[in-house]
């Protein structure tokens, strides 16, 4: 009896599964930042009662993209190489454009200028220039160490404080009934929560804000005689919210270590209660900024001590070969 065996056929291994693409989580958190502004911006002017005119945030948005775009082709004409904006298309242009969009809408909807643009368009242009201007050698690169749009909030109540004021607290909750008036702080910290925690990191940033603004109510109640409802009082509003969660916790220019991160949040805390009891006024804004300053001066200070160091330790190894010579 013949048997016939059947060909045996080659089994084709299947392909293997392409890699997940790597989702950057900057350019998340720049876009969910992105969004959350320009949807509170868009609330803002149709339901809730912002007092700005409504034409100040388009203007303020398109300012700041030529202004990012003209430093953005200095800078790439300076250092020889090509705009960052260039390359990916019209993609490439919107992620590049979504801080300048953030910057600009921040600015705009947290200062009050009456009738007058000009103010605004005076502190998007600080908030967006700075970022080019005033950087300092961060862990081996040069980055920007002022938070832009608190420091265009900033000079724009230094320099033109017969102008400019900050937007009303009870702009964010005017036209709100009595639930939604409840209802909008609780999506604003949840939906910031839900960002810094799990995108940009800075759970710990927060917490050490949160609980230095306790201790220093705490350390004026007790020696100051200042009262702690009134002390505490700020953290219950919308601005105090806007301000814990979308404006401290700037991902570009706060640490990324948490224990650093923690050190930052309290800083600003204990500066802005310094700050209260020389009765300074949007003490919010002039503490991050001081804090930010002081930051950026002390990493020049090791950056310059590193390279002195540097500079002398060829002399130093030099002598010590001429001291071993028979």
């Amino acid at each position: 009896m013949i048997t016939v065996e059947k060909p045996v056929q080659a089994t084709v291994p299947a392909p293997p599964p392409k890699p997940a693409p790597n989702r950057d989580p900057r350019y998340l958190a720049l876009r969910n930042f992105s969004i959350s502004i320009s949807v509170l911006n868009i609330f803002g002017y149709t339901v809730l009662g912002f007092e700005q005119p409504w034409l100040w945030p388009i203007l303020a948005v398109l300012s700041g993209y030529a202004v990012e775009i003209g430093f953005e082709m200095l800078s790439a004409k300076a250092y020889r190489r090509a705009p960052r904006f260039l390359g990916n298309g019209a993609r490439g242009v919107y992620e590049f454009l979504l801080p300048a969009h953030i910057t600009a809408l921040a600015v705009n909807m947290l200062t009050y200028a009456n009738d007058q643009f000009w103010p605004v368009l005076f502190g998007v242009v600080v908030a967006i220039s700075a970022k080019h201007v005033l950087q300092a050698p961060i862990n081996g690169r040069m980055r920007h160490f002022m938070n832009p749009s608190n420091l265009g909030i900033t000079m724009m109540l230094l320099c033109l404080s017969g102008w400019v004021s900050i937007a009303p607290p009870y702009e964010f909750t005017e036209n709100a009934n009595t639930l939604f008036r409840v209802a909008i702080p609780l999506i604003l910290v949840t939906a910031g929560t839900v960002i810094n925690a799990a995108l940009t990191k800075k759970i710990p940033l927060i917490l050490g804000w949160l609980g230095g603004f306790v201790i220093q109510a705490l350390i004026r109640h007790w020696f100051w005689d200042v009262a702690l409802a009134s002390a505490l009082g700020a953290m219950t509003g919308v601005a105090f919210a806007l301000f814990t969660n979308y404006m401290i916790s700037d991902p570009g220019t706060t640490p990324f270590k948490a224990r650093a991160q923690f050190m930052f949040g309290s800083s600003v805390a204990m500066v802005y209660g310094i700050m209260m009891l020389f009765n300074v006024v949007y003490t919010l804004f002039f503490a991050t900024t001081l804090v930010c300053l002081l930051r950026g001066m002390g990493w020049w200070v090791a950056h310059l001590v590193q390279k002195r160091r540097a500079r002398q330790r060829p002399h130093a190894v030099s002598f010590s070969a001429q001291a071993v010579k028979p």
